[in-house]
């Protein structure tokens, strides 16, 4: 399979072995592709934006975003920190979906905090426009 000179997702099927190493690295490719894809949606140079994360080399990425290999390493660390889609993906190949659920719960603690302390500042600020309007007479 080709691609443009942007680089660009596109799942590659491939026939399926007996051996069951290579169908795991098989759909380890494809999944970490599709999240891939899934990260840079809409970006018209997919493969720079994902070397930029990363510092590999475009060949390299084209190959991850076409799922003919799989990133190992430093480079899925660093695709992770990048990418919460690939982390999620990484994290339910590796059996372990209810991490993902304690990170998206502790994302969604802090959030709430953070409308909470908006609400007080808002309210308070309120409060401050009430008494000035009170002395000023409004």
């Amino acid at each position: 399979m080709s691609f443009a000179r942007s680089g660009g997702c596109a799942a590659k099927g491939r026939s399926r072995t007996t051996n069951g190493r290579q169908e795991s690295d098989d759909r380890y490719a494809e999944e970490i592709a599709a999240a891939l894809c899934r990260s840079v949606e809409g970006s018209s140079s997919a493969a720079k934006v994902v070397a930029s994360w990363t510092g590999a080399n475009e060949k390299t990425v084209k190959n991850w975003l076409s799922g003919t290999y799989g990133p190992s390493g430093a480079h899925l660390v660093a695709l992770a920190r990048h990418s919460d889609e690939v982390l999620a993906t990484f994290l339910a190949l590796a059996g372990r979906r209810h991490l993902m659920a304690a990170l998206d719960l502790a994302a969604m603690e802090k959030a709430a905090e953070k409308l909470l302390q908006a609400t007080r500042q808002l309210r308070s600020n309120e409060s401050l426009e009430n008494a000035v309007d009170q002395m000023c007479g409004d």
